[in-house]
């Protein structure tokens, strides 16, 4: 018997045969600042050699963030949560909860570094997903200011799929967690595929995960001021470093203030983040990471519903401007209050065990009102271009606390080395949504008059929801020298609770569902690694039918063949990827006004993704994403054979940037990108097409000592084009041409 000692008052022995792993990755996840080895009791004669690879270790794992002047390799000194120099990350927790390098991760991620955020000049989550291959981030358009639109592998995301370190961020049946400042994320994480063995209820494309920046071991800090298109005005800072002198407690803050509009009219785009971080440890085995941030959104409804006739195809000859506002200038708003606070804790029990506890409490309202656009009502109203309106207005509040316990352990059994991972999370969500109908006249939306009246129809929805989900997981990473296995599975418990308060009505419902996960993987010592994965997904669902009954849960099956190739001794990685995605009890939802939700069948979505990113030499970035999606509905009363809406059979990404070294004109830096996105089915039936379309961006820059002016320019060439329709009433103009400059100081 090997004894490990003493976890929470018993004593771990493993039988004969059972040994130590000697050499495994760091135990460093998305989800926990830091994680540290320590010397073996079991092992005194190899003290000295553990103790020079524990202090190491902690060098290489202390929360740093990468100042402007270190160097880095292929991953050197990297860690699963933490910074990344240039646009090349090689290793991630998202997969499997535990830090692993990408290239040892049998499924396909991406990760958007904040040197990737900086460079392009992306100001939200949706624009800086833009260059990732199978993923879109601004389906309905850069103007949509509540973050709609997440689709990844041909699926709308949006609700089911937005993470924060590690723990869903939650939503109700019409409003979501707004995308978070992407100033306040260390990285953006796209795991592709389904992923419930690690997270329960999450969809079948896959999730998104924000990896909040955390407290670095040294002082810096960064100030900026922007200004550009849209009369957008903003300032953002970045804060940090060691409280003491022993360098036991840490912290960040993080904020920013803007004060903005965007191109359609009579709508804001206002915005207040703040992110404060501390980090204490207490001793070299155990850290504690507490994290808050606040967000609050004064904007107007800059989605707008435009019929398919002057916009996706011309009407008479004419198009709608994309500057075009449909509601009433008085009766636009979509204001915002969203607030977490949590932790991250990770103790090293000993050194082949390893307990994290993920922790957070969330809080959103909301408050919306603004009219739609229903189409025309005949053909003479398309002719005059007269749109018919109906107008909605309500709050919605919800409440969600999330919890997620690991048990890390790395063992040896024979030729196998093991790293496992049990766990138990828990999530309680709560929310009530309440709206009203309002009714209004038509619309020339070619010549547009305001007259800024309403009727009040009365209430059509006031509701309660109540959610609990808890799930018991267990995962094994197997190496047998360069050949691993992945197996994982999963028991999910969930209870959903509806009160509907108009009609004093009330629903209850139980789900539970067992998914599992399993892949193979094989790496070559020249950096190539073919591997084969399985994975399931479940999803319980939110809304309710048209009965008001709860829809039954999302269930999605994936299987994924590909490879991915790191160049020895080069700051590289590619990954080339099949899949074959069914996702099944698919919800959609009904014509307007209404916009009932419904359970229509199964969608098939197949394709190939190829992605690269690389630091090839000292400043010189580049990304390229191809995608094909061939997503078909194979199930469903009407539509079986068509392909569902907004989903683009091919799309192309490609972004490069070189800062030059030297010379007289050393420091400056210029790139630009290229964005093709093919055309896509407009309506359900598969009876009309949305344009292909293609963007320009463009980056040019200068860096003098401490000071960075950088002018991007995101589609310069100021192309109109509509980036989806939901049918002959639901059409979104994709953003135009902005230019925004900004000053940075750093210290």
């Amino acid at each position: 018997m090997i004894c490990l000692g003493a976890v929470s008052g018993f004593t771990l022995c493993l039988p004969t045969g059972v040994a130590l792993a000697q050499s495994s990755l760091p135990a460093v996840t998305v989800d926990a600042p830091q994680e540290r080895a320590r010397p073996s009791a079991a092992r005194p004669s190899r003290r000295a050699a553990t103790t020079r690879a524990v202090r190491t270790n902690r060098a290489a794992r202390a929360p740093q963030a990468a100042p402007a002047a270190a160097a880095s390799g292929a991953g050197a000194g990297e860690r699963a949560n933490g910074p990344v120099r240039g646009f090349v990350a090689t290793r991630t927790g998202t997969a499997t909860k535990t830090d692993t390098p990408i290239i040892e991760t049998p499924q396909s991620i991406s990760v958007v570094t904040t040197d990737q955020v900086k460079n392009q000049g992306a100001e939200s989550v949706g624009a800086a997903l833009r260059y990732t291959a199978g993923v879109s981030g601004d389906v309905n358009g850069g103007s949509d200011t509540r973050f709609g639109g997440l689709q990844i592998r041909g699926f709308d995301m949006t609700m089911p799929g937005l993470y924060l370190d590690g723990l869903r961020l939650p939503s109700s049946q019409y409003v979501h967690f707004l995308g978070l400042e992407p100033y306040g994320a260390e990285r953006l994480e796209v795991l592709k595929g389904p992923s419930s063995v690690m997270y329960g209820g999450s969809g079948t494309g896959g999730i998104l995960n924000y990896v909040s920046k955390l407290p670095t071991a040294y002082q810096f800090g960064e100030m900026s001021v922007s200004g550009g298109s849209f009369n957008r005005y903003q300032g953002q800072f970045d804060v940090g470093g060691p409280a003491n002198k022993e360098g036991t407690v840490l912290w960040r803050l993080t904020g920013v203030v803007r004060d903005g509009e965007t191109q359609v009219d009579f709508t804001k785009d206002n915005r207040v983040f703040v992110a404060p971080a501390v980090t204490f440890k207490p001793n070299d085995d155990t850290t504690i990471t507490l994290l808050a941030n606040y967000q609050k959104e004064t904007t107007g409804w800059g989605l707008q519903f435009l019929p398919a006739s002057g916009t996706a195809f011309a009407n008479n000859g004419r198009f709608i401007r994309n500057t075009f506002f449909g509601g009433e200038p008085n009766f636009n708003q979509f204001d915002t209050e969203q607030a977490s606070v949590g932790y991250l804790l990770s103790h090293d029990i000993n050194e082949a065990l390893t307990f994290r506890q993920n922790l957070r409490y969330s809080w959103m309202h909301n408050e919306q009102r603004s009219f739609y656009g229903t189409g025309y009502a005949s053909p003479a109203d398309e002719a005059a271009g007269l749109m018919s309106r109906y107008g909605a207005g309500g709050a919605s509040t919800i409440n969600s606390f999330a919890v997620d316990n690991q048990l890390q352990g790395k063992f040896v059994t024979g030729i196998l080395s093991h790293t496992t991972l049990f766990g138990i999370d828990y999530r309680n969500t709560s929310f009530r949504d309440a709206a009203s109908g309002y009714s209004t006249g038509k619309i020339n939306v070619f010549a547009p008059v305001y007259t800024n009246t309403w009727t009040n129809d009365g209430p059509y929805d006031d509701k309660g929801v109540k959610q609990s989900q808890m799930g018991l997981y267990a995962q094994d990473q197997i190496k047998l020298g360069r050949l691993s296995f992945l197996l994982g599975g999963r028991q999910d418990f969930a209870t959903t609770d509806l009160d509907n308060h108009l009609n004093r009505t009330s629903a209850t419902t139980d789900a539970s569902a067992f998914t599992g996960r399993a892949a193979v993987m094989y790496n070559f010592d020249n950096g190539i690694a073919p591997y084969f994965s399985y994975a399931e997904s479940f999803l319980p669902v939110l809304n309710v039918n048209a009965a008001g009954e709860l829809l039954k849960p999302e269930t999605g099956v994936q299987y994924e063949v590909g490879v991915k190739y790191q160049p020895v001794g080069i700051n590289a990685l590619i990954t080339l990827a099949a899949f074959d995605l069914t996702r099944s009890n698919v919800v959609t939802f009904g014509a307007p006004p209404a916009y009932i939700p419904e359970q229509t069948g199964q969608v098939k979505s197949r394709g190939v993704e190829l992605e690269g990113t690389a630091t090839l030499v000292e400043g010189f970035n580049i990304r390229g994403a191809y995608s094909y999606i061939d997503a078909v509905v194979t199930q469903d009363p009407v539509n079986v054979g068509k392909a569902p809406t907004t989903v683009p059979l091919n799309r192309f990404a490609l972004w490069t940037d070189y800062t030059l070294q030297g010379g007289p004109l050393a420091g400056v830096q210029v790139g630009g990108g290229i964005r093709y996105v093919g055309s896509t089915f407009g309506d359900d039936a598969n009876t009309f097409k949305v344009p292909a379309s293609t963007a320009v961006d463009a980056l040019l820059a200068y860096t003098k000592d401490n000071y960075r002016l950088a002018l991007n320019v995101t589609n310069i060439a100021d192309t109109r084009y509509v980036a989806a329709c939901y049918g002959y009433t639901s059409c979104f103009y994709a953003e135009g041409r902005k230019a925004i400059a900004k000053l940075t100081y750093r210290w």
